[in-house]
């Protein structure tokens, strides 16, 4: 097991802490963690288990906010909460069937593609407030819970973005609400791939626990200034995180 220290542990919880705020609001945490908790020297597998295992609690703070706010539709929720469990379990068992030399270049090819995905899109969808449910709705949030979900199981980074901006674009949601429906989504998958991760004993618990810790308080503050500062402040930290997430790519595109 690699040695990660108190110093290292006191970063990772720094680096949750402002994952789970900016989580909370347009998503793209995993894009700091992830990349973080490998920079210990913690193994894919691992990695991506301890991330289930604080990033669950940053997602249900964040939930409990935005409930509490008005902004979970109930009916919505009680289709696409069950369908993320379902797509989240797939995604996660798919990771643990997949060998560790070829998983490394699977988790850096995802974080190039996530972050090409949401660097190039221009700021949010045009549409800010809410606009009548289309025809299916319920049909196309599954849809999008289930997809999405899956994806959040076997890697995670931008799960949020991409479910705000799928919520937003395809089911007309303003951005605040975007969000709200997208904690819904995220907290299922990160419960299921959690309880599957745990069982096959691979998150690291005394790494994962402090930063959950840190992703608890920055999801309810994340969430809070998503209530309180409404679809702007969402568009805001959406653009500063594609732009961010661009940058990212930049480098590690760098040459040597």
């Amino acid at each position: 097991m690699i040695d990660v220290g108190p110093p290292e542990i006191a970063l990772l919880a720094l680096v949750a802490l402002v994952a789970g705020t900016v989580d909370a609001i347009a998503g793209g945490g995993g894009l700091l963690t992830i990349p973080a908790i490998l920079w210990t020297g913690l193994p894919p597998h691992l990695a991506l288990g301890t991330n289930k295992g604080q990033s669950v609690f940053g997602s249900f703070a964040a939930l409990v906010r935005f409930a509490r706010g008005g902004l979970v539709d109930g009916r919505r929720a009680r289709v696409t909460f069950p369908m993320g469990l379902a797509g989240s379990l797939a995604g996660a068992a798919l990771v643990l069937a997949t060998p560790p030399s070829t998983l490394r270049p699977i988790v850096l090819a995802l974080l190039a593609f996530a972050a090409l995905f949401v660097g190039l899109r221009r700021g949010s969808p045009p549409r800010l407030a809410d606009a009548p449910p289309p025809r299916h709705a319920a049909l196309a949030a599954a849809a999008i819970a289930l997809a999405i979900g899956a994806y959040d199981g076997f890697f995670g980074p931008g799960t949020g973005t991409f479910l705000i901006v799928a919520f937003a674009a395809l089911l007309g949601d303003g951005l605040a609400h975007a969000s709200a429906s997208a904690k819904v989504v995220n907290f299922a998958s990160n419960l299921a791939a959690l309880a599957l991760f745990a069982s096959r004993g691979v998150v690291v618990w005394r790494i994962a626990l402090p930063m959950a810790a840190a992703q608890l308080a920055g999801g309810w503050i994340g969430a809070h200034l998503a209530i309180r500062r409404g679809d702007a402040l969402v568009r805001r930290v959406v653009v500063v995180v594609a732009l961010g997430l661009a940058a990212k790519l930049a480098w590690d595109m760098r040459g040597p």
